[in-house]
């Protein structure tokens, strides 16, 4: 397997976009109380990197049946290193106040494709 910049090359001479991005995976490991406590601030958190261009996506994920939201989340940064990612996911007051673990992966994004649909009238933007 090659390392990840000669897979990067590799996915940009074939003509893909090769979009390097942050995933992060957060795993409660305190009760459901720790953690409403501390979601409030893991909100606001998120709202800054929003506003400063760092957060991509981020939200809860449901279990393995998909009918249960069990408190885990995705987010996805845009950051220039490893290091930054790791810096970022650490702040979260969620993983710095020990009420998730995370797991950081690099995620190259090749294929795919977003629609959004902004109505200035109403104020409303629909993302498909």
């Amino acid at each position: 397997m090659p390392d990840w910049n000669a897979y990067k090359s590799h996915a940009k001479e074939r003509g893909a976009l090769a979009l390097e991005l942050f995933a992060v995976e957060s795993t409660p490991v305190a009760d459901e109380q720790k953690l409403k406590a501390v979601l409030p601030r893991h909100l606001e958190y998120q709202k800054e990197l929003e506003a400063a261009g760092k957060l991509f996506l981020a939200g809860p994920l449901s279990d393995d049946t998909g009918s249960l939201m069990q408190g885990s989340g995705l987010v996805i940064y845009r950051c220039e290193s490893w290091d930054e990612a790791v810096a970022l996911a650490d702040k979260d007051p969620m993983h710095s106040e020990n009420v998730r673990s995370y797991r950081l992966r690099r995620w190259l994004v090749n294929e795919g494709s977003l629609q959004f649909s902004a109505t200035l009238s109403s104020q409303s933007v629909a993302v498909s």
